[in-house]
């Protein structure tokens, strides 16, 4: 049995973000489930913004590889 957990989307990382924020915004969370909380959050964070920067990467090379087939043309 895998204990690995399933990559969630960027849509889903989103959504737990936000959850996670409303969360701690409240203030009602123990100490040690707010530490959890921030840690998951920050770890988040990370994976969307290494998403955002493939989905960027991914989109320039489709500009510059279809803006050089029109300067060609």
């Amino acid at each position: 049995m895998s204990t690995e957990k399933k990559e969630m989307t960027f849509e889903q990382s989103m959504d737990r973000l936000e959850t996670i924020v409303r969360m701690l915004e409240s203030n009602e969370q123990p100490l040690d489930e707010t530490i959890k909380l921030f840690e998951e959050g920050l770890k988040l964070v990370r994976n969307c913004d290494e998403t955002l920067k493939t989905f960027e990467k991914q989109v320039n090379d489709l500009v510059a590889k279809n803006g050089g087939e029109d300067e060609a043309v």
